[in-house]
């Protein structure tokens, strides 16, 4: 049935992830349309479901109104109106784009518009419980993408006994966040849990079963050589979802561009999360994406509040295959893998303690030195714990610590506050003052 609304005070918000779901918990009485079937959940914790450590339930975020299942099609930017893909038609007074972004699906040969079976992506929680059901003890699984999201997935794979090849084209894992060093910490770590690392492994196509439903059966490598999968999950990075803005005649470069306020090129459109681009940068983190959220219900409500940008930490945290599954009622005990901002609180979960056998992660910052940049670091072979941090002219620039992360929260908060180093600090101080942490 159509329905129409002409309600110019109303607060719509298209999008029901983590962004559009704060949103709902800051400003009230605000419309909330989400293209998923569920309930609005935290994006971080999808790796922990995967390898079956929580439940769906218990990654859910704290209920809201949501119009589920429910798609926008187009906006109507003359009369303020949004119409969505079940005929309805809903006024507002001030529109938010909550948009996200979509999995960037590479230009592999045997890739087409339909994923042949056994190829997944791993964004939404769709993605992950599908990819759940078809991991079996044995199962040969191949992830493509060595970034966070990559590692991730091949840890959960493994964790569920897949044999997990991880094919990686840059010339270490996780190269956003980590120098070479602690790269080659990481790939040693899972290959203690069975994971077979490939790295400058660029991949070229899919090798596929013929007839009406294909399915992977290989991944071929430009070299010719190719890895055996009965799974292949793409984790190849993400695109924001600017679609709609763009026909509607939005301002859009990388993302839908947006100022201090969130406002995009229209006085009664705002953008948030993944779907931004705030002087230049589309962040892709749920801490950016909940900072700006919070900045926006201030606006929103009148306030004076202002984005001036996120600067997130970056934590994973790597359990051994032994690790307890964790129920509903425990689930704030466990370190989640993922990325976490300022505005993330609970999402990094960062005072737990991971599991024995278990490895700890964090980066923030700009870890690659430049010329005339001071760098140190500390290393611990027998531990496995590796600290390094890099100073630019009198500020700490970014730093990299990976299995023990006793130092982390000081060096997290005088990286964030970007506040001169006092003259007289010794930079090894920056390593080994632990703060109370």
């Amino acid at each position: 049935m159509r329905t129409q609304s002409g309600n110019t005070a109303r607060v719509v918000v298209i999008g029901a992830g983590m962004a559009g779901a704060r949103l709902a918990a800051r400003v009230p009485g605000v419309t909330v349309i989400g293209e998923e079937e569920h309930a609005p959940y935290n994006r971080v914790l999808l790796a922990e479901v995967l390898a079956g450590r929580y439940e769906p339930d218990v990654i859910a975020l704290p209920p809201a109104e949501v119009r589920r299942g429910v798609r926008v099609v187009r906006i109507d930017r003359a009369d303020r109106l949004v119409h969505c893909d079940d005929g309805s038609v809903l006024g507002y007074g001030r529109l938010v784009l909550a948009t996200g972004s979509n999995p960037v699906l590479p230009p592999l040969r045997g890739l087409g518009h339909m994923l042949p079976d056994g190829v997944h992506p791993f964004r939404t929680l769709d993605d992950c419980l599908a990819l759940r059901a078809a991991v079996r003890p044995g199962v040969r699984a191949v992830v493509i993408g060595g970034g966070l999201l990559g590692v991730s997935a091949a840890r959960a794979l493994a964790e569920c006994g897949a044999q997990v090849v991880l094919a990686q084209q840059g010339e270490h894992l996780m190269e956003r966040q980590l120098d070479a060093e602690a790269a080659g910490l990481l790939r040693r770590h899972l290959e203690a849990l069975g994971v077979e690392v490939h790295t400058e492994c660029r991949v070229r196509g899919l090798r596929c079963t013929d007839g009406a439903t294909p399915a992977v059966r290989a991944v071929e490598l430009a070299d010719g050589y190719e890895l055996e999968a009965e799974i292949t999950v793409l984790a190849c990075g993400v695109r924001p979802r600017t679609g709609l803005a763009q026909a509607a005649g939005l301002d859009v470069r990388k993302g839908v561009v947006v100022d201090d306020e969130l406002r995009t090129s229209d006085p009664y459109i705002h953008a948030v999360g993944d779907c931004a681009e705030h002087a230049g940068t589309v962040y892709g983190l749920a801490g950016a994406a909940l900072e700006q959220a919070d900045v926006l219900a201030e606006v929103l409500a009148g306030g004076s509040a202002r984005y001036e940008g996120t600067r997130a930490l970056t934590r994973l945290t790597l359990r051994s295959p032994a690790a307890v599954p964790v129920s509903a009622g425990a689930a704030g005990a466990a370190v989640t893998a993922g990325t976490a901002g300022p505005a993330a609180g609970a999402l990094a979960s960062a005072g737990s303690v991971a599991a024995p056998g278990g490895l700890d992660l964090a980066a923030f910052g700009d870890s690659r030195p430049m010329p005339g940049d001071d760098v140190i670091r500390l290393a611990d072979a027998t531990r496995g714990a590796y600290r390094t941090v890099v100073v630019r002219g009198d500020r700490l620039a970014g730093g990299v610590l990976f299995g023990d992360l006793a130092a982390v929260g000081t060096l997290a908060r005088t990286w964030q506050e970007d506040e001169p180093l006092p003259a007289d600090m010794s930079l090894l101080h920056l390593l080994t003052n632990d703060g109370g942490f």
